[in-house]
């Protein structure tokens, strides 16, 4: 019983179960008839009426008595009603089944703003230790105050936006700026809520509610962005009262004017209003655009780009420009080590000393030294991690051709030129030159050393994806604009945007201020946001299209409009040229199909098409729609 319930909640399984019955009904009322079956026939063709049709009388009834109008809903349900008081059930209940299905449709694109939300309250914690009184206690999220003392332990959530008071840890905040690295975090700096506590204690101080912080904005601005994403249904629901009414208006007036005006017979009078009722609805209007919409996602899945909605389609065949997140985007996501500059001894030999030692560590800089290098490596042990400042442990042994050989164990270690500093060494000026060279490319630097003696430099990057480069190119050559947008430093972000042949750029943007960097861009054009973490949801649910790459977050993936499954950003631009053809097909289909009621219509007034004939064309003009909008299974994707 419980899991019925659940179900008839789901606005989503509920409209695809009547769907489904609706078009059961349809397909068995027409096998019935041609099995000369009449009573079961109108049974089947009834079950269609009431699966697809109540739930349309419903919405009409509701929307007639809070909102005082009439909808396409009501227009639909008298439409069907009409043609099966003429004999053609048939005809009703494919309309039902067409509008049922666009609805069904709708409900879906709009559960997933409730998704996406969901997602992001996943990240705010229950509740926070805070010392109170000299003792810790724990207390609800809701109940922290603004100087509360948080003790927040490694793997844990900051639960608000706080200062450091004490203590020295790692901070994954990359779902605020996108930044690749975990940010060194002690006495004095400021921490975010939601950013997550990678390795120490640490003591910090409430600087605002948790309904105030930063999470709780980011919340907000999916919210707002999502709700203020809907030009395209606010349009036509500017058009659908005044249609309805003429419409339905029609019939009636149609009676008057052929019974009481031209002297025709009452069931003649009767017989001309239906038929123009049923060509005037609006059948093929419905199918033309899902026959191309379903057909291009259909298209678009096959080869990895994953369209959520068909205005998601129309966005994007009028997107101008492109918005491009780095890190996770244009870039693998991961550190990888791009340089060893050895100032004694050999390059390999640095190589695995870096390893040996870093191979003790987790932070994602040593696992980047470490994956690089598959030799032997020189024991290392006495290791010790200096909160925001690197490594420090005693080589056992070294390897074989080593100036220093057979010599006792001495100090090695990696890390900053704090570090470097702390054990006496010092960097030559043609030394000193290089280091800022590679931290000049956006690189980010560190030393290594053994005692007194700095012995080489290196650099680690996270490398742009290997499609990247031509992905920009192809987009350019389409006559786009592209410009990245990240959270990153603004060195990082210039040298990976001359690396791949981006011109403009847009660094250090907190998730606020990517919104207002994206308005701006909204001003010149349709703009479409490509991103992946949890910082690019309000951007990504903002922008004309929101895209977002298959390995990204879930908050990332539920705020966007299309997902490129395989993480190849080449397949951008054809999925741009598959929603530019599907534009033109709708736009061919609709055309085609407003022609049809129009010149039907106008000669079936006369008397010059008989219900048959009108049936024909109604029905031969939603086969022709539906047949132009399948030729795009085959458009490619890939470009």
């Amino acid at each position: 019983m419980a899991w019925i319930l659940r179900w008839a909640q789901n606005p989503v399984a509920r409209g695809s179960f009547l769907t489904g019955l609706t078009l059961l009904g349809l397909l068995a009322g027409l096998g019935l008839e041609r099995l000369e079956q009449p009573g079961l026939m109108w049974a089947a063709y009834g079950v269609a009426f009431l699966a697809g049709g109540v739930p349309s009388a419903v919405s009409a009834v509701r929307a007639l008595l809070r909102e005082r109008k009439l909808d396409v809903n009501l227009l639909m349900v008298a439409a069907a009603l009409g043609a099966a008081s003429v004999g053609h059930a048939d005809d009703g209940a494919i309309l039902l089944f067409l509008f049922s299905l666009s609805n069904t449709l709708q409900d879906w694109a709009m559960a997933r703003t409730k998704r996406a939300i969901r997602a992001l309250m996943a990240l705010k914690p229950a509740g926070a230790t805070v010392r109170r009184g000299g003792q810790e206690v724990w207390v609800a999220l809701g109940a922290l105050q603004v100087g509360d003392e948080l003790l927040v332990r490694p793997g844990e959530r900051f639960p608000a936006d706080a200062t450091v008071l004490s203590g020295q840890s790692s901070v994954d905040e990359s779902m605020l700026t996108g930044e690749s690295v975990p940010v060194d975090k002690g006495p004095g700096d400021r921490l975010y809520s939601g950013s997550l506590n990678q390795q120490g204690v640490v003591v910090a101080r409430v600087d605002k509610p948790a309904g105030e912080s930063t999470l709780a904005r980011l919340i907000a601005l999916v919210e707002q962005a999502q709700a203020a994403k809907s030009p395209t249904e606010r349009f036509a629901a500017r058009f659908e009262g005044p249609y309805t009414v003429a419409v339905l208006l029609s019939a009636p007036l149609l009676f008057v004017l052929f019974y009481y005006g031209l002297g025709v017979e009452a069931a003649a009078a009767w017989y001309r209003a239906m038929t123009f009722l049923v060509v005037a609805s609006p059948c093929a209007v419905v199918i033309a655009t899902p026959a191309a919409v379903l057909s291009a996602m259909a298209a678009g899945a096959r080869m990895g780009v994953l369209f959520k909605s068909g205005a998601a389609l129309e966005a994007l065949s009028r997107v101008r420009i492109i918005a491009l997140d780095k890190t996770g985007t244009l870039t693998e996501g991961r550190m990888k080590l791009v340089a060893v500059v050895p100032l004694e001894g050999s390059e390999p030999e640095a190589h695995a000393l870096a390893a040996g030692l870093e191979r003790h560590s987790e932070h994602p800089i040593a696992r980047a030294i470490v994956h690089s290098y598959a030799g032997p490596v020189p024991p290392v042990g006495e290791v010790r991690a200096l909160r925001g400042r690197g490594i420090v442990g005693r080589a056992q042994a070294v390897l074989a051709g080593d100036p220093a050989a057979g010599l006792e164990p001495e100090t090695v270690w990696a890390g900053t030129r704090a570090l470097a500093r702390e054990q006496g060494a010092s960097l030559s000026p043609d030394a000193e030159a290089h280091l800022a060279s590679l931290e000049a490319q956006g690189l980010t630097t560190m030393l290594l050393g053994r005692g007194n003696r700095v012995v080489a430099l290196l650099a680690v990057a996270d490398t742009p994806r290997p499609e990247a480069r031509h992905a920009v190119a192809t987009l350019r050559q389409r006559g786009l604009r592209v410009a990245m947008l990240t959270g990153d430093r603004e060195a990082v972000a210039r040298h990976v945007a001359w690396e791949l042949g981006l011109e403009e750029v847009h660094a250090e943007l907190l998730p606020e201020h990517k919104l207002d960097t994206l308005r701006a861009l909204r001003a010149e054009g349709k703009v479409a946001m490509v991103g992946d973490g949890i910082n690019d949801a309000p951007a990504l649910a903002m922008a004309d299209v929101g895209v977002s790459m298959g390995s990204g977050t879930d908050v990332a993936l539920e705020s966007a409009d299309l997902v490129l499954m395989k993480n190849d950003l080449s397949r951008l631009a054809g999925a741009l040229d598959l929603a530019r053809a599907t534009m033109r097909t709708v736009r061919f289909n609709l055309g085609f199909a407003l022609g049809v009621i129009v010149v039907v219509g106008t000669l079936s007034l006369f008397g010059f098409v008989p219900l048959p004939l009108g049936v024909v064309a109604h029905e031969g003009g939603t086969v022709f729609v539906c047949l132009v909008g399948l030729r795009l299974l085959g458009h490619p994707v890939r470009s």
